[in-house]
């Protein structure tokens, strides 16, 4: 089979890895890729959000199946331009349309959504700039810290936590009356903190069926113990220590059946990944947000642990089949830590050059920001760099593999926290 992955970070290298392994894969290509995607695969020069150029490459390359990686192609309609297009709408392609990809690309639909099908959340109310004071006298009834979202897709920084009410109301008057976020931000919600820990759910679905996915938990802050700007993510851990049975069959009941439940009432054939973003409340799981896709560096955690084919188990999506194939999962623990580059994640430098050794046993490396220079090196091309993820039977020991392979790779200003996954060994202790 003749398949193509569209995207350039880590969650891609990472996918192209997996199905590369496959020999039920003939032919693998990734649009545009990187320096990583180039070693198993062929990278074609087109933007993700280039519709016309992606189903022409379909078509010379005779690709048989599509799988999408980041969030803006699927919120813009890449699927749904597939469908409509008479030699494009048989092509198998994972990834929900447009209107299923509102889970993520609108916080407000997300929201009620979550309201109407009875899915624990945060309580929140939608503003925009017509309702500004009204959004300004809510905040004074709210308790602090409190939680701003811009409506639509913000590259990961649409979310801002207020542990002041003057921080709120400048945050709400910068999102709605200065259009911080552009139009991402013509409508806010603001909504209640929820104090726990962090993890997040991904769901596989083929529109009826499902299966879950290895849980994972990130890091978002650049700093270690969690402190400074937030970030696209600094590392990844699957499993997650404190999401144990009980937990995760309260995720299943509480959380993914009545989504799928509500997708379909919606008349929603939604097809492609979920990510639920969990809060960990004593023990009871609330939904802080759903993403229309995998994440990134989760991805290079729960993708390592997952034994099936990967082009059976996408085509059993595709084809609506997914009650028809087996998920089994390595028991081994996975953890990645991703090193950036100088500045980020705010202004950083870009054309580095990089000395990239071999994976050592039990680790592997996934580019995310990188991309062969015209001398034909390996130089830096993003803020978050490239991954290490080791794997070992314990948490300890994969974390320790990460890091030692992270501290191997060179280039001009890297940084990496060297704390990923050291929090959650306190829940191994007896």
């Amino acid at each position: 089979m003749n398949i193509l992955i569209l995207g350039s970070g880590g969650r891609e290298h990472t996918f192209a890895w997996k199905i590369a392994q496959s020999k039920n894969c003939t032919n693998l290509f990734v649009a545009p890729g990187n320096a990583g995607t180039a070693q198993i695969a062929t990278n074609l020069p087109i933007g993700v959000n280039d519709f016309e150029a992606i189903g022409n490459a379909v078509k010379e390359n005779k690709i048989e199946m599509v799988i999408v990686g980041p969030e803006e192609p699927l919120v813009r309609g890449v699927v749904d331009y597939f469908r409509k297009d008479k030699a494009l709408k048989k092509i198998k392609i994972v990834g929900p349309d447009a209107s299923g990809a509102r889970l993520e690309g609108s916080k407000d639909f997300s929201k009620g959504f979550m309201q109407k099908y009875n899915i624990p959340a945060g309580a929140s109310q939608t503003f925009t700039k017509d309702t500004l004071q009204e959004g300004l006298a809510y905040l004074e009834t709210q308790s602090l810290p409190i939680v701003l979202k811009a409506d639509g897709l913000a590259a990961g920084k649409g979310v801002i936590i207020a542990e002041s009410m003057a921080d709120a109301k400048t945050a709400l008057h910068e999102m709605l009356a200065e259009a911080k976020f552009g139009d991402a931000s013509s409508k806010v919600l603001i909504e209640q903190y929820l104090s726990g820990i962090e993890l997040s759910v991904f769901v596989l679905t083929d529109g009826k069926n499902y299966k879950i996915l290895p849980e994972a938990k990130d890091y978002k802050r650049i700093g270690v113990n969690d402190k400074g700007l937030n970030t696209g993510g600094m590392g990844a851990v699957s499993p997650v220590p404190f999401a144990d049975a009980e937990f995760l069959g309260k995720v299943e009941e509480r959380v993914v059946k009545p989504t799928l439940e509500g997708l379909q009432a919606e008349g929603i054939k939604y097809v492609g990944f979920i990510f639920v973003g969990l809060m960990n409340v004593d023990g009871e799981p609330y939904v802080i947000e759903y993403n229309a896709r995998m994440g990134d560096p989760e991805t290079e955690v729960v993708l390592p642990r997952i034994k099936t084919d990967m082009v059976k188990l996408m085509k059993a999506t595709a084809d609506g089949k997914l009650d028809k194939i087996k998920l089994t999962v390595n028991p081994k623990a996975a953890i990645a830590t991703v090193s950036v580059a100088k500045g980020y994640p705010e202004d950083y430098r870009k054309g580095d050059v990089m000395t990239i050794p071999e994976a050592e046993k039990d680790t592997i490396i996934f580019h995310a920001g990188t991309k062969i220079a015209t001398d034909g090196s390996v130089q830096t091309n993003g803020g978050r760099v490239i991954v290490t993820t080791g794997m070992a039977r314990t948490l300890n020991s994969a974390r320790k593999k990460s890091q030692a392979m992270a501290k191997k790779i060179i280039f001009d200003g890297k940084y990496f926290r060297n704390d990923i996954g050291k929090d959650l060994l306190k829940y191994l202790e007896s």
